[in-house]
Order: structure tokens, then sequence, then C-alpha cells
């Protein structure tokens, strides 16, 4: 394929850990984000790689007072940061934020590996993130960084992000969506994005097989709101009746199975509040889980464009 060369799978030769200590564009204080907490549980060091971290800041100055721009320019940074990872070659890690940062990641892909690199998205979320201004309930930018990236809204906000590309809704796998606004369901059914349920087994094998087909470099994008909500008490949009721990890091290591996995998302924690403490346990598993899945597969080493 044009502008990429597939050297072959290897382990991890090291960890990029982009934190996002932010909500949408503000930035948050004390530990909101749980960026300290999952530094003090060392759940890094245990990928046994070296790990840099950093955090990428918006300045002030740069700030337009319009969110939809501002979580661009934030998402700008962002990418900016996970280019430089995926350039030395490290496994991308973000960890922190919410789900609008994902912009950044996708752009940040493809600063490295071009806008025509097949890129697939996976997205374990209790929520589909899929509405646009059109069909959204309640207009929060939370409820839409699928589409945008799909090139159905906010193109702005796409743009500054880095994403030149939007990605076709055949490289596009929600799982575990549980809590779909009516209007947002009938735009993921018109569009063709598959939904899977989360079966590491049964329900989620059939959409992974044709990701595998169709995607040269996966993005995993984790809300822990997936989780069922007694395990994330204190989230903003936790949501009943989704699977536990275990049967979330069983999914998470069929998609590193693939050995397509260039980037890892775990967002929305929150190291504070009631309940801080079982939420930020469950996200330090996952991801342990998740990093521990990623060096025994590897990751695709692509040389940039």
């Amino acid at each position: 394929m044009e502008g990429l060369r597939t050297l072959s799978t290897s382990r991890l030769e090291g960890l990029h850990v982009v934190g996002v200590r932010y909500r949408n564009s503000t930035y948050a204080s004390g530990d909101e984000r749980a960026l300290d907490a999952y530094a003090r549980s060392g759940v890094y060091e245990e990928s046994r790689v070296p790990v840099t971290v950093v955090e990428p800041r918006l300045p002030d100055d740069e700030r337009s007072g319009l969110e939809p721009r501002d979580v661009g320019a934030l998402c700008g940074k962002i990418a900016d940061e996970v280019a430089t990872g995926r350039r030395r070659g490290s496994a991308v890690l973000m960890v922190g934020g919410n789900c609008v940062h994902a912009m950044g990641v996708i752009g940040g892909i493809q600063d490295v590996h071009g806008p025509g690199a097949r890129i697939g998205l996976i997205w374990f979320d209790a929520h589909g993130d899929f509405n646009t201004p059109l069909t959204s309930e309640s207009g929060s930018l939370g409820g839409m960084p699928v589409a945008v990236a799909a090139g159905l809204a906010h193109n702005e906000w796409r743009r500054l992000s880095h994403v030149r590309c939007p990605l076709p809704p055949h490289r596009i796998m929600l799982v575990g969506s549980r809590d779909l606004d009516d209007a947002e369901s009938r735009l993921i059914n018109a569009s063709g994005v598959p939904v899977a349920t989360v079966d590491p087994t049964v329900g989620m094998e059939r959409e992974m097989a044709f990701m595998e087909e169709r995607c040269d470099l996966l993005y995993l994008h984790i809300d822990c709101d997936i989780l069922d909500e007694r395990h994330v008490p204190n989230h903003r949009t936790r949501a009943a009746g989704g699977p536990d721990i275990s049967t979330v890091a069983g999914a998470v290591e069929r998609v590193m199975a693939s050995g397509k996995v260039v980037a890892f998302a775990v967002v929305s924690a929150s190291g504070e509040g009631p309940g801080h403490e079982i939420s930020v346990g469950s996200c330090v598993e996952l991801l342990r889980r998740g990093l521990g899945a990623w060096g025994r597969f590897g990751l695709p080493r692509m040389l940039p464009m």
C-alpha cells in the first residue's frame, strides 16, 4: 500500500503514555482524570519496556472560546504527542481525558502513517458516541467523536485534530454499546457501522475478523463506562447491565491478538469523589491486562511516510 511498509510483528520496544488532564477543553484540577493514581500504581512499568509520559497542554492564548474548536486545538496537541511516540516505534497509550480526545489519537496516527493508511477504530463504550448536532438529545460533544471521526459532523474539530481523511464506517467497530439514543441508533444502522457484544469468543469474533481483513493499523479505545456501573461507581455516564472486568479484559486481549494495535486508550475514569478507588482499580486492571496482551502479541512496525 502506498506510503506504508510492514516490517514484521514484534513485541513492544517502548511505551509512550499520553496523559490528558482535561475534560473536553477544560483543564482538570487535582487528580480529576486519575493520571496521578495510574502513575502511583506502577502499571506502566509492568510492561517492562522504556516508558515516556507526557501531558499535552492547550495554552490560554490559543483558545477561541468556541468549544468544538478548542477541543480540536487540544486534540491537535495530542496528535503531536501520538506522532512522536509512533515515530520512535513505541506503542502509544492515552489515559485520562474523555472520548472527545480520541480524535487526537487518530490524527497522530495519520500524521505518521498518512491519511490513506487503513486505520481501524475499535470503540469499547456503553454509548455509541455516534451522534451529530442533528441527532443528539443533549448536544454533548462527548456523544459525537465517532461520528466526527467518520466525517459526519464538526469538520473543523476533525481538521484541527489532524484527521485529514475520515474513517469509513466499515473500519469502525462499536463494542458493547447498550445505551443509544433512538436517532443515533438509526444513524449507526444507516451508516453500516457494526455493533458487537463484549464476548471475545462469540459476540465479537465475526466483526473482529472483518476488521483484521480491512485494516492494517488499529486504535483500541475504551471508555471505562463499558464496565457495569458497580465497577465504575463515580463515572458520570455509568450504565447498568454491563460486563465485568474479566469479560472486557478478554475482549481487549482478542483485539490485541490481531497484532495490529498501534494505539490504546482508557479514558473517563475519575480519581476523585465517592467510589473513586473502585473506578481507578478497575481501570488499572484493564490497563494491566491490555498492556500485558500488547506485550505478548506486539504491534506492526509500520515505517512512517
